[in-house]
């Protein structure tokens, strides 16, 4: 019997290794994030979140770079940022500080929770827009506040004020709300940030660029929390900016020709 071409011939089902490695990775850091904020340990939690999005840029990255792709690795990774950036940083936002709206009374309680499943809600449809856009739009943008970012802020908020400014949680209550629904709603917002996939990484940059970036490691080998939120923040920040300073430009008229 003749024999199929070696393009013909149906490929063996399974699943790539590496890039799934660091996809069960960031998942698990995210799963211990939840499991040490219910412990008290917010620091940890706040860290574990960080690594996670850290592992979140190998994996595609890896998998890029070692010509492992698959449609299971896409989805995979999609429910793991789910875990990761959305339900993490939700809930230990709760334990550390919307917990203790309750002792405001009942209704706040239930801003509490509330404002939580909002956030992890919020990071759920930024995660399905985000997969049903893919090849779509322009990859210099996030059209919102993507997920690892979002998470970055809530948890750069927490990791500083409970390890270098020793506040607790209840002392910030509704600035922790307010800085969990902001983060949630950027996340649905049609709001364009920076994507940073443009920048050439790989390529010839200026030596100032290299200074920078230098400068920016010694930042934070200083001190991470502070770094990491302002550099969060301002990143927040960016998109509402260049938002407004778009809408000025296009409702300032335009100057008639001389």
């Amino acid at each position: 019997m003749e024999q199929p071409p070696p393009s013909a011939r149906p490929r063996p089902k399974g699943i790539y290794l590496l890039p799934n490695l660091f996809t069960s990775g960031g998942l698990f850091a995210g799963f211990y994030a939840i499991i040490a904020a219910t412990q008290g340990r917010f620091s940890d939690a706040a860290i574990a979140v960080f690594i996670a999005a850290v592992l979140d840029g190998l994996d595609g990255r890896v998998a890029r770079m070692t010509g492992t792709q698959s449609e299971f690795g896409v989805q995979y990774d999609s429910l793991a940022d789910l875990v990761s950036f959305g339900m993490a940083p939700a809930l230990v936002m709760y334990h550390w500080a919307l917990v203790e709206l309750q002792f405001d009374g009942p209704i706040p309680g239930k801003i509490g929770w509330s404002g939580a499943f909002l956030y992890a809600a919020c990071a759920a449809l930024r995660l399905a827009r985000f997969n049903t856009q893919v090849g779509v739009v322009d990859k210099r943008w996030f059209i919102g506040l993507a997920s690892p970012a979002a998470a970055a802020v809530m948890m750069s908020f927490v990791w500083t004020l409970d390890s270098r400014l020793n506040f607790t949680g209840g002392q910030v209550r509704w600035i922790a709300l307010g800085v969990t629904v902001v983060a949630g709603l950027l996340m649905v917002s049609r709001i364009r940030y920076f994507s940073f996939k443009t920048l050439p990484f790989g390529g010839r940059v200026p030596f100032v660029a290299v200074l920078l970036a230098l400068m920016i490691l010694v930042l934070l080998a200083i001190d991470p929390p502070r770094v990491l939120l302002v550099g969060c923040t301002v990143y927040l920040l960016s998109g509402p900016l260049y938002w407004v300073i778009g809408r000025f430009r296009r409702s300032r008229p335009s100057s008639p020709a001389s």
